[in-house]
């Protein structure tokens, strides 16, 4: 008689468990979550209105804005709503082709809002440390350049998880411990070996977010170094305040998704239910944050918003 084959293709769906060891909870932490995303569509939707029906905002830093509006409603909508159906009707099934997609789109706009955040750094930098060459060097054509890099270089190094993950056999199991399907979620299901998902899932996107947040990095202490050199004590402070809030979403955005890689490989011992609740920050966070931090504090974009939602409606209660 054969031995019995173990081996077998990718199950035709996935069951998304939520956040094991709080099901009792789901209900509670989805009304903040819905919250939070609702808030966040709304604060991007209006964010790129305002852009697209204002000419004068068609400049490099507030399009940088709209790509990162953008690529935080695809990173909250890939991964939210199929969240809230989980924890409010129990609607865990998902096909492993739209579970595919899934992990596609959120590694996929994660890296995309990586390389924006570059752009918006770089971007501030010209303008504070060189600003008498920022119109000559930073453009449109160079913004719109920018963002089929980023298209690019995401698509790039994620297409090659989806051909990791298909090669796989999968021996029957469909459990997934998570409120969204990601790479190594879906890779650790199988019953073969998966080193090769686990190298790569930790040298070649985190190697280029890594050099990512390291140009960030030099970028903000350039500035920062630029304005100590303010000769007025209210122009340092005022953009002390700017840039303290802008490095703060930027954490906020890359220390959750680097926790949740390198729990992933090294921490076995954390709890379950704070790696995937910490998992669920940085896509809901960031969308619900930037539009508040890169926009709302952006003296330009708060006259526009007014003058496109407040003073028509003052116009009509007025006749």
């Amino acid at each position: 008689m054969p031995p019995f084959n173990l081996t077998g293709p990718m199950p035709a769906t996935f069951i998304l468990a939520g956040i094991p060891g709080m099901e009792e909870w789901h209900i509670w932490i989805s009304v903040p979550f819905c919250s939070m995303y609702l808030v966040a569509l709304l604060g991007n939707g209006v964010v790129l209105f305002v852009i697209r029906t204002e000419r004068s905002l068609h400049q490099p830093m507030y399009l940088l804005l709209a790509m990162l509006a953008v690529a935080d409603l695809m990173l909250s909508t890939t991964t939210v709503p199929k969240m809230l159906a989980l924890f409010w009707f129990s609607a865990g099934r998902i096909s492993s082709g739209a579970c595919l997609t899934q992990m596609f789109f959120l590694h996929f706009s994660f890296s995309v809002e990586s390389v924006i955040l570059l752009a918006m750094a770089l971007d501030r930098f010209v303008a504070i440390c060189h600003p008498l060459r920022y119109v000559a060097l930073v453009t449109p054509s160079l913004v719109v350049r920018t963002g089929l890099v980023a298209l690019l270089r995401s698509f790039c190094i994620i297409f090659p998880c989806v051909f990791l993950l298909k090669r796989l056999p999968f021996c029957g199991h469909r459990l997934i411990p998570h409120t969204y399907c990601e790479h190594i979620g879906i890779a650790r299901l199988a019953c073969a070996d998966i080193s090769a998902n686990v190298v790569y899932g930790l040298t070649v996107p985190i190697a280029a977010v890594v050099a990512d947040v390291l140009l960030i990095a030099a970028s903000y202490v350039l500035i920062l170094l630029a304005l100590v050199r303010l000769p007025s004590r209210a122009a340092r402070h005022k953009a002390f305040n700017t840039c303290s809030s802008h490095v703060c979403v930027i954490l906020l955005f890359y220390i959750p998704a680097f926790f949740t890689v390198l729990t992933h490989r090294f921490g076995r011992e954390i709890p379950r239910h704070v790696h995937i609740l910490l998992a669920n920050a940085y896509v809901l966070f960031p969308p619900l944050l930037n539009p508040i931090v890169y926009s709302v504090r952006t003296q330009q974009i708060k006259e526009k918003v007014v003058k496109v939602f407040v003073c028509p409606r003052r116009h009509l209660l007025q006749e």
